[in-house]
């Protein structure tokens, strides 16, 4: 007896004001992407094929390692109107001062 009472409770709460059950929307796509030589390590973070950072860490020279904030398609970078930051095509240069 308890089957078909368990079944209308279920059908009563999926039918209840008109909202019907829905999957949740998939993860993001996520890639992490290495290359490397001798002298420098690039990592790159990609969702959904965009690009969204990019970390370069020198191995051998004693410069600092750096990030590229990557540019949103379709959007102008607010760096080089009076930041200071360089401006380029794909991104802005930022180096990490502090960590905390």
């Amino acid at each position: 007896m308890r089957a078909p009472a368990v079944s209308l409770l279920l059908a009563a709460a999926a039918s209840f004001g008109g909202v019907a059950l829905a999957d949740p929307p998939p993860e993001p796509k996520v890639e992490h992407n290495v290359a490397e030589d001798d002298q420098v390590r690039i990592e790159e973070l990609k969702v959904r094929g965009e690009t969204k950072k990019v970390t370069v860490k020198n191995k051998k020279s004693k410069a600092p390692d750096y990030e590229i904030i990557v540019n949103d398609a379709g959007r102008e970078s607010a760096g080089g109107t009076g930041t200071g930051l360089p401006k380029s095509g794909s991104g802005t240069r930022v180096w990490r001062v502090l960590n905390f």
